[in-house]
């Protein structure tokens, strides 16, 4: 509902899952008017019908420490059920507003999940990094053959298996708890290939400093994958840090191909979905750049 600079809010980030209303506020000033927002945020939804049963602020993360602010995290209103029930693209999920990464699930990718639903159906997938199985599920719902979902947190790899459990799709698409970059040359030993294989990586870098040994990680992980495609299969690579600028990721992506020797045919191109806004003076709110490529051998 909020999103930061984009919206003329700088700091703040209000998502809202179902009927329940998630708050970050992470700088000073707006932290000043943060009760005063959600106030007339709860009023003007009132007035188009829309009932919030709760609030929850998950303003805890280190980021407030520079500006001499505690890290908060609790109810804003009277306490309720902290998992919620959402559905998107017709999958459901199950958020824990309360635990969860961020404010509890990731709104931002919405329609590029969509997107990968039509190359799935009949296809042997990997994702990696998959958080809550989002991806996964997606490409589950869309009619895969198989869907293998990594991420590195345990508690993540279980809220995703419930999640895929919730959709009857437990036979399908199942999960692991492992580091990607070891398990892609695990794989590539074994001999394994897959027809997609999605890369959706945390922010390699927050920080101008990192940029360079972040390129190293980009690199890297599109290398691997592209090597695990069978020849025309689909890759479907993003990265979330607004300091990995669309010009570098593109050139990284490009150098990872010409290291394997496979040819790239970009199907799309696609950043955030519409209620997370560019605005062309805040560089930091273009953050999100997505491929999809079909990836081929060279002849």
């Amino acid at each position: 509902m909020i999103f930061g600079e984009a919206d003329y809010l700088p700091g703040l980030v209000v998502d809202k899952f179902s009927d329940v209303l998630v708050v970050q506020s992470l700088a000073l000033g707006i932290d000043r008017l943060k009760e005063t927002i959600v106030r007339l945020l709860l009023e003007t939804l009132a007035k188009d019908g829309i009932n919030i049963r709760g609030v929850y602020e998950r303003s805890d993360a280190k980021v407030r420490l520079q500006e001499g602010m505690e890290r908060e995290k609790g109810f804003l209103s009277a306490p309720f059920d902290t998992k919620v029930e959402i559905v998107e693209n017709g999958v459901h999920y199950m958020v824990d507003v309360e635990d969860g990464q961020k404010t509890g699930f990731f709104l931002d990718q919405k329609y590029n999940r969509l997107a990968i639903q039509k190359l799935c159906k009949g296809a042997k997938v990997l994702d990696c990094f998959t958080h809550t199985g989002s991806f996964a599920l997606n490409a589950g719902i869309a009619g895969a053959e198989s869907v293998l979902g990594v991420d590195a947190s345990q508690l993540a790899v279980d809220q995703a298996t419930e999640n895929a459990k919730l959709n009857g799709l437990e036979n399908t698409v199942r999960f692991q708890c492992c580091d990607v970059f070891s398990l892609l040359p695990e794989l590539e030993e074994k001999g394994e290939k897959f027809d997609v294989i999605i890369l959706d990586p945390p922010a390699f870098t927050k920080s101008r400093s990192s940029v360079k040994n972040a390129t190293k990680g980009y690199r890297e992980i599109n290398l691997r994958a592209m090597k695990l495609l069978k020849d025309g299969g689909f890759l479907a690579t993003c990265s979330c840090s607004h300091f990995m600028t669309y010009e570098l990721f593109t050139q990284t992506i490009g150098q990872a191909a010409k290291n394997v020797h496979k040819r790239l045919r970009q199907v799309e191109y696609r950043t955030q979905s519409p209620d997370h806004p560019i605005l062309w003076a805040a560089d930091e709110s273009y953050y999100l750049k997505f491929y999809i490529f079909q990836v081929t051998n060279q002849f």
